[in-house]
């Protein structure tokens, strides 16, 4: 059953569904070897990768397994970046979250704000119960976001994954519906 991809506006942010126009940017995002520095897979080389990622994202659509935005800068449309949340399990009432900005677009809140919009949204639209996130553990600032959305660091998953050659860890961060609905009533 398709999940429609959602447009949402906060006060700086406009999220909408990712179209074709974006793969520019998607891939000069995803070139970039500093902005991939503890991302699970290899900077991209290949500007057909972008149109494969944008397909995807209608695709997650199109399954009802998710729902990846692309980010504007409201005050100058300026391409900020993407948020998602995967893997969508009804059974299981879970998501996960995901997030990338250009390297520009860091150190403002946009990833904090731009997720919790989304995770208000997925809250509201799903019957969600819990969403997890993974981070690199070297990516405190990643890290240092999930917390301020309210997730709880769970544990650490070792030597999970090969980053740039090296053999790294990740820590596993949880949200649920009822730490969601206490910080959203605060």
């Amino acid at each position: 059953m398709p999940l429609p991809t959602p447009t949402l506006t906060t006060d700086r942010l406009r999220l909408r569904p990712v179209t074709d126009s974006d793969a520019d940017a998607l891939y000069a995002m995803h070139s970039s070897a500093h902005v991939l520095r503890y991302w699970d897979s290899p900077p991209w080389t290949d500007r057909a990768r972008a149109d494969r990622f944008v397909a995807m994202s209608r695709t997650i659509e199109e399954e009802g397994t998710g729902a990846r935005v692309a980010i504007d800068r409201s005050s100058d449309g300026a391409f900020v970046g993407w948020c998602g949340l995967f893997e969508w399990n009804p059974d299981f009432r879970s998501a996960t979250l995901g997030y990338c900005l250009g390297e520009q677009m860091w150190g403002h809140g946009y990833a904090t704000e731009a997720a919790r919009a989304l995770l208000g949204w997925g809250f509201e639209t799903l019957p969600l119960n819990r969403v997890q996130s993974e981070t690199d553990t070297r990516n405190a600032a990643s890290a240092r976001i999930l917390e301020k959305l309210g997730f709880v660091h769970e544990g650490t998953l070792r030597e999970d994954c090969v980053v740039n050659g090296d053999v790294s860890d990740s820590w596993v961060f949880g949200l649920l519906r009822r730490d969601w609905d206490a910080l959203d009533q605060a």
